[in-house]
């Protein structure tokens, strides 16, 4: 009310507003009766008190009403005021019901759209990570409207609500405190609580709430909220350092001045002001006419404390400054029009009709004297910029709201929010309030949803080998690339090394070193077989087949090298071709001397005719046959599918080993196939032949190397398979060089020993003595 009349008084002193006129004012309480607002509306428009909707003496002087911060007191005034045209202007909280289907095309809201407050809200919990909230709702068409849009906007932000409760508005729900046992169920469920108050039942629910003096939980309201007079408990106050959506407006210039200066006096029928004068100046009453005495020396209002009045305008004090600036701007648009048709002599014949001021409001736009801009068009009306304010009852009766920051929806997104770095919370809250349902998933983690249960609410689940979580509450974790690893943590990619069997690797060293020395002992026993080349344990079997076998297991000693250090194409093809082609002279030549032994000892028994195939060297030819058979395998798997160097990211943490790709696998297992049958062929006739009675017969000796070669081929096949990695490329290495030196010490390890330690046995004389003696003690 004092805002009105401040507004009214300011506009009078205005000599370029409506010059030479004055605004006059009435007020009317409608006691939230529908009776008393429609009474009051009659009154108003007639300009009388005794027949309603009727005119004796001319016509009322009224221009607009305003009405209260209720929608109700709207709603019921509306559809009266319409029939005659009649301005009216809402100057509560917006309410869309006000504006839609066009109703009430002669009602003006004042207050801007506050649809926003729902985003600004969820922006609130977004910062402060509040995804596990209550909600509290007064019941009506408004209430509804922001439940839904609460509901849209926290589920777009993956924010819960533990519950929501919707409270009645109704006088008949308030006496009893049923509706209110939630807050002893499920406040403990939260710690923040998000209040939305529509204009009516404020004092009814805040009392009840007081009641059950919840504390610990960070309540979140809108504008239409406010403490009870009194002011007291100021720790045990539940809505101590409750947060407030208020709507932003500049300060009023002039205003908390005309409070320091308006007395009772000024304003002799104001009985309002009298009485707040009186209770709170601490005047007494004189007997006979009433009149206020024993005030308080130089009493003004701005001594007042907050809980009494606070100098500030309010939303709705605000709301009603606009609107009579509005009502001017239009009554001066209009007068400035009648007197450009019709000028105007000795100040009379000026006449308002309120209906016209329609045209005017619709359109009005205007800036007010603290800078914003007024749009009444409810198609054009912006949305509210809102002040964040807390609200301190400490000391008791402070009643202090203090501005912590602000949140306009005007801006981009990310920048609409800002609030001060230090904020002072509930001396029962120590830090920032923690309202979730499940403690954050530390990167590493994912989260795994509970069943039955909100998506705020999960387990904390640690990624798989090979995944990564980089960053708090992710849903999945993601895989890192073929180049990367996941580090132990699992929140970090690494980049992985670069590796393959090098000859600097400790098993790179030891078998390259045992290749070597198994090739240089191979050309040793190749010299000391060339030197004794005349010697009878060097000449049996057929001395040629020797020096192929000893030279060709160099050869294979030295290809397992072709597997150590780093691959290439050229290395690639020459490892298999080299090894399937090495090993196929062996095991061929293996089998040559297996069947010149045969050959041999057919010879010597009598009546066989089998001389010619021994005097011809049959059995050499086994070699190059073979041979060539392996090489035309290996021809056809070079031509169709060949070796590639490859690169293998999963065999070993944190490394990229670089190795040769088999290619075609069927080529590869042909090859060996092939060679293990040629082995399994050799090992067959040499084991046959194993107990033929000759001199230097090495039958015993080839059978006992083809089973340590086949031993060592069969064993290799399932450990390469279950290998990977540079474990595989040794494993490979292995078994050529463990095949390789089982022939060597098998065949030629007996006839070293007979050269070098016992020569005495090298000769063919010797040797048939003891045959003979042998014979003869038999018999």
């Amino acid at each position: 009310m004092l805002a009105f009349i401040f507004t009214i008084e300011e506009i009078n002193r205005n000599t370029r507003l409506l010059p030479n006129i004055s605004l006059g004012y009435e007020s009317h309480n409608s006691l939230n009766s529908k009776g008393n607002i429609l009474e009051n509306v009659l009154r108003l428009h007639t300009g009388q008190d005794e027949i309603p909707n009727y005119m004796c003496g001319g016509e009322s002087k009224s221009v607009a009403l305003l009405t209260g911060t209720s929608a109700a007191t709207s709603e019921q005034s509306a559809p009266l005021l319409e029939l005659y045209k009649f301005p009216q202007l809402a100057f509560g909280s917006f309410d869309p019901v006000l504006s839609e289907y066009g109703q009430f095309p002669s009602l003006y809201q004042m207050a801007p759209k506050d649809t926003s407050l729902a985003l600004g809200m969820v922006s609130l919990m977004r910062h402060f990570s509040w995804n596990w909230v209550g909600l509290v709702i007064t019941e009506g068409p408004k209430g509804l409207q922001f439940l839904s849009d609460m509901r849209s906007e926290m589920d777009k932000n993956r924010i819960c609500a533990a519950f929501w409760k919707i409270l009645s508005s109704s006088s008949l729900v308030y006496a009893s405190s049923s509706p209110y046992d939630f807050l002893i169920r499920e406040t403990s469920l939260v710690k923040v609580i998000f209040l939305y108050y529509d204009t009516d039942g404020v004092n009814d629910i805040n009392h009840y709430i007081g009641l059950h003096l919840v504390t610990q939980i960070v309540w979140v309201t809108n504008s239409q909220w406010h403490a009870d007079m009194t002011g007291k408990n100021f720790i045990l106050d539940t809505f101590h350092g409750i947060l407030i959506f208020s709507n932003h407006h500049e300060e009023v210039s002039g205003f908390k001045s005309f409070l320091q200066r308006v007395k009772p006096s000024s304003y002799p029928a104001d009985i309002f002001l009298q009485h707040l004068w009186y209770s709170s100046f601490h005047c007494s009453l004189s007997e006979s006419d009433c009149v206020l005495e024993n005030c308080a020396p130089n009493a003004s209002l701005a001594q007042l404390p907050a809980n009494r009045l606070e100098p500030a305008m309010s939303d709705a004090s605000y709301n009603i400054y606009n609107a009579v600036y509005a009502v001017a701007h239009a009554l001066h648009e209009m007068l400035l029009r009648q007197l450009e048709m019709q000028p105007v002599r000795n100040g009379s014949g000026i006449v308002t009709s309120p209906w016209k001021l329609h045209s005017l409001l619709k359109n009005i736009k205007f800036d007010t004297c603290a800078g914003e801009h007024v749009n009444l068009d409810k198609e054009r009306k912006l949305h509210i910029k809102f002040d964040i304010l807390k609200f301190w009852n400490f000391p008791e009766g402070l009643r202090l709201k203090v501005k912590v920051g602000e949140f306009s929806p005007h801006v981009p997104n990310g920048q609409q929010l800002t609030l001060s770095e230090m904020i002072q919370w509930d001396s029962l809250i120590a830090k920032i309030p923690h309202s979730v349902c499940t403690e954050s998933c530390n990167p590493g983690f994912r989260k795994s949803p509970q069943e039955g249960k909100p998506s705020c609410c999960f387990d904390c689940s640690i990624c798989s080998e090979g995944e990564i979580a980089n960053e708090t509450d992710m849903d999945q974790c993601v895989k890192c690339p073929d180049h990367q690893y996941a580090n132990i943590q699992r929140n970090r990619c690494i980049q992985k090394s670069v590796t393959f069997l090098a000859y600097e690797d400790t098993l790179g060293k030891m078998l390259t070193g045992t290749a070597l020395c198994f090739t240089v002992l191979t050309v040793v026993v190749l010299g000391l077989f060339v030197k004794h080349r005349d010697t009878p344990i060097v000449k049996a079997n057929n001395r040629a087949l020797s020096y192929i076998l000893l030279t060709s297991l160099t050869c294979c000693f030295l290809c397992s090298l072709l597997f150590i250090g780093h691959p290439n194409t050229a290395t690639c093809i020459l490892q298999q071709t080299t090894f399937g082609v090495v090993f196929t002279v062996v095991v061929s030549t293996v089998l040559a001397k297996t069947i010149t032994v045969v050959l041999a000892f057919k010879v010597t028994a009598p009546g066989r005719k089998m001389r010619q195939f021994l005097v011809s060297g049959a059995p050499n030819y086994i070699i190059p046959i073979c041979s060539l058979i392996q090489l035309t395998l290996c021809g056809i798997w070079m031509g169709t599918n060949p070796p590639y160097i490859d690169t293998d990211a999963h065999s070993e943490q944190g490394q990229i080993i670089i190795v040769c790709n088999k290619g075609s696998l069927t080529a590869f297992y042909c090859v060996l196939g092939y060679l293990g049958s040629l082995a399994l062929v050799s090992f067959t006739v040499a084991f046959l032949a194993r107990k033929l009675p000759d001199t230097f017969n090495e039958a015993k000796f080839l059978t006992f190397s083809m089973l340590v070669f086949c031993s060592v081929w069969v064993t290799f096949l399932p450990v390469y398979h279950s290998t990977k990695g540079k474990v595989m490329v040794a494993m490979e290495v292995f078994s050529i060089l463990a095949s390789s030196a089982g022939l060597l010490g098998c065949i030629f390890a007996p006839k070293c020993y007979i050269i070098l330690l016992r020569p005495d046995s090298n000769y063919l004389h010797g040797s048939r003595d003891k045959m003979y003696s042998k014979k003869n003690k038999h018999y």
